[in-house]
């Protein structure tokens, strides 16, 4: 039946388009793909196939790429050939890395599936994705987020669920078109500042955690939909201050729907304003 395919998919040479070998028990990437150069969808995913050859480099037009549920252990380097590729489907591999160019030609790609996988770490160089607008990565072993990340200006949505993160970096701050953020059952404890600046932003899941109290701005954030079950928020209990004359404190804030009050952390200027306070905020200063 493969053979048939692909005879099928040469006979039509350069016109041929698509070519779907899903769940073939494909064991390597077929060496008649570089007779295709037209090709624009190539969908290969449900098979045993361990490596990307070179045969894939002719296929510089081709716009949709799915290797999921295959025995994929790195992004390999060919991938920077595909210059067209807008949509690059790995999910349910082995990988546990990026070859060091892999990132270099995709300046079209709009989406990055890279769910169930190995990777610990993510390059740098994954900002030269300028196009990406949508990238998940959950269920892998990531402990860190890289800076490089934080500066795809396109990006619209980024999933992180179930991997090993400790933070979130500071420079999320600069993907001012993010509008979905998913971070569940990771190991983050504090969320940066630089959240709040995140304008654009309506979907924020940060469910099971160790998130304690919210940035300062957070309330201003225009979420629509929140989600923070799982986390050991403070709920009026005190704060030791970090410095003499500076008191933190604890404002409770109605945004979602799952949750009524959020600890929201913030500085107050002075032990006299801290003694003026409403009901709503409390704390503890230490001397």
């Amino acid at each position: 039946m493969t053979e048939r395919l692909l005879v099928r998919a040469l006979k039509g040479g350069e016109n041929t388009k698509i070519v779907t070998l899903n769940g073939k028990k494909i064991t390597k990437m077929p060496s008649t793909l570089d007779k295709l150069p037209g090709l624009k969808t190539l969908d290969l995913q449900n098979n045993q196939i361990p490596k990307v050859g070179p045969e894939i480099s002719t296929l510089t037009q081709l716009i949709v790429l799915n290797l999921g549920n295959n025995l994929l252990e790195e992004i390999p380097e060919e991938m920077k050939y595909l210059t067209s590729l807008k949509k690059l489907h790995l999910f349910g591999n082995k990988i546990c890395k990026f070859a060091s160019e892999a990132c270099d030609g995709l300046q079209n790609l709009i989406l990055l599936n890279l769910n169930n996988n190995q990777l610990t770490w993510i390059p740098q160089e994954v900002s030269r994705l300028k196009s990406l607008t949508y990238l998940s990565i959950n269920h892998n072993q990531l402990a860190s987020v890289p800076k490089g990340l934080c500066f795809l200006k396109n990006l619209s949505e980024l999933q992180l669920n179930y991997n090993q993160l400790i933070c979130i970096p500071e420079e999320i701050k600069f993907l001012k078109k993010l509008r979905k953020l998913l971070l569940v059952r990771n190991n983050i404890e504090v969320l940066p500042e630089g959240l709040c600046d995140l304008i654009n932003l309506r979907i924020l899941d940060i469910a099971g955690n160790f998130i304690q109290t919210f940035p300062s701005g957070f309330q201003n954030l225009k979420l629509k939909e929140f989600y923070c079950e799982g986390n050991a928020l403070f709920l009026k209990q005190p704060v030791n201050a970090v410095q003499q004359e500076d008191a933190w404190s604890l404002q409770n804030w109605k945004i979602s729907r799952n949750l009524q009050l959020v600890p929201l952390r913030i500085l107050i200027c002075s032990y006299k304003c801290f003694n003026q306070r409403g009901p709503n905020v409390f704390g503890i200063a230490q001397v």
